[in-house]
């Protein structure tokens, strides 16, 4: 694998169109990664694509399409390295390689053990130049769930508060609307239309009876809805149906009613009682859920961060304050130093509309 150095300033100036592009994918690919692909014949763009749906074809095929005849003798970027194995769509290493390029500049090697080098392996045996590498934290911020799907065989969690600056979601009497404000909720509508999967606990459906789902955006497509229900506490009319229900025991008449509101219905126990969520993340990586977006109480927000399974955090600050009595993120066990306290790193600070976004990831 070449150095970043070794790269021109057009091959940077190329390759961050191809992110560019990639990120057009960012609602509607699922379950398959957001690439973009330019290509360039004689300093001059010839051809660019994107995958825009999975099933349909990639995003090498679309700039070959652009490209035509000029495609041969050319170089490609591509943010992902080409497939070489059959799916849904044929490999797109063959494509290149009949339509007789040159080189073939990708960002990042597939983690797709399908692929995992095949793609370069395929081009270099076809003597096309292959090299992989530049601009390679870029693209994998764009796949951060598909890479987190093929590496460690569980999505991308990403964990959504909303709190007031004292860190409480909800007065004790369980008064929440609306914490932060109208912009702030629209910008939400942004993680879940980019999730593959939303989550959510029983709790929060018996609350506030939330239908968790995209209505500011038309990406011809909901996410799964989850939620974690270990003694199927959820009603048969909940607004959040059909959803995938986690339980610890399936009792038979309450599995029986949920699943004729649509629901489907899981056992995963772990211990006292609850829903085993690791299990739950690797049922759903199977399902080729790549981001999961959650939505919680205190409760799930404490169990996931308690085992280590929260990946991103975007925490939503309002301008209140509402006193000690009100209710809190985070349900967990008492800790007995500061020095056992889950540490995060800030990545990003904004301002939406009157309230403040946070993006954190684990420290």
């Amino acid at each position: 694998m070449p150095s970043a150095d070794r790269f021109s300033a057009a091959d940077h100036a190329h390759m961050a169109r191809a992110l560019q592009l990639a990120a057009h994918g960012h609602f509607t690919t699922s379950p398959n990664p957001r690439v973009g692909c330019v290509i360039v014949r004689d300093g001059r763009v010839v051809g660019e694509g994107w995958h825009a749906r999975a099933g349909t074809p990639h995003a090498e095929i679309h700039a070959l399409q652009a490209a035509g005849d000029a495609a041969r003798g050319a170089t490609v970027y591509v943010t992902l390295e080409p497939c070489s194995h059959h799916g849904r769509t044929p490999p797109c290493a063959e494509a290149l390689i009949q339509a007789g390029v040159a080189r073939v500049v990708a960002a990042m090697n597939d983690p797709n053990p399908l692929v995992a080098g095949g793609g370069i392996a395929m081009l270099t045996l076809a003597g096309i130049q292959a090299e992989v590498g530049l601009l390679e934290a870029g693209a994998r911020a764009l796949n951060p769930g598909f890479v987190s799907r093929m590496t460690r065989q569980r999505p991308w969690v990403r964990l959504k508060t909303a709190s007031t600056l004292d860190g409480k979601t909800a007065l004790a009497n369980g008064a929440s609307q609306w914490i932060t404000g109208a912009a702030a909720r629209a910008d939400v509508q942004t993680l879940r239309a980019r999730a593959c999967a939303i989550l959510t606990g029983s709790g929060t459906v018996l609350a506030d009876n939330p239908r968790m789902n995209v209505r500011d955006f038309d990406i011809g497509r909901q996410p799964l809805r989850v939620v974690v229900d270990s003694a199927l506490r959820t009603p048969a009319d909940a607004a959040i149906l059909p959803a995938l229900v986690a339980c610890h025991h399936a009792e038979p008449a309450m599995r029986a009613a949920l699943e004729q509101a649509g629901a489907e219905v899981v056992a995963l126990p772990g211990t006292d009682g609850r829903v085993d969520l690791a299990a739950l993340l690797a049922l759903l990586a199977q399902r080729g859920i790549n981001e999961l977006h959650v939505e919680a109480g205190a409760g799930l927000n404490g169990a996931l961060l308690a085992a280590g399974l929260v990946d991103e955090w975007v925490a939503y600050l309002a301008p209140l304050a509402v006193g000690d009595d009100a209710r809190g993120l985070f349900a967990h066990a008492p800790l007995a130093a500061l020095s056992d306290a889950a540490r995060f790193t800030l990545t990003d600070v904004r301002q939406v509309g009157a309230d403040l976004r946070l993006t954190l990831l684990p420290a």
